[in-house]
């Protein structure tokens, strides 16, 4: 394993630590259900996606990375769909969006 190989993995790993923190962040800081969700649902999934490439980079290629490939196809269908049924089911739960002042007044 070379230097290079090492930097890079820890690129990455740092960069998908930094999504994950940014995506927690907008799960306390962030006014409603929605907002939310949408914040957390594409940071946690770019954020582990990285995590994964930089484990990828680490390992090299044996079957690992087949395993990392796998579980990295299997983040980036299950969250986007997730956070849409969540977000569906609330809507139909009767959970409103919180809008502006000008937008709930055209509602």
């Amino acid at each position: 394993m070379n230097d290079w190989q090492i930097i890079g993995s820890v690129v990455f790993i740092i960069a998908g630590l930094f999504f994950l923190l940014i995506g927690s962040v907008g799960l306390v800081r962030l006014p409603d259900f929605y907002s939310r969700t949408h914040a957390v649902s594409k940071s946690d999934t770019l954020g582990l996606l990285l995590v994964i490439m930089g484990l990828t980079i680490y390992e090299g290629w044996n079957l690992n990375t087949a395993k990392f490939f796998l579980i990295s196809v299997f983040i980036a269908l299950a969250n986007p769909i997730g956070a849409h049924a969540l977000a569906r089911a609330a809507n139909l739960r009767g959970i409103k969006p919180l809008l502006k002042d000008s937008e709930r007044e055209k509602s």
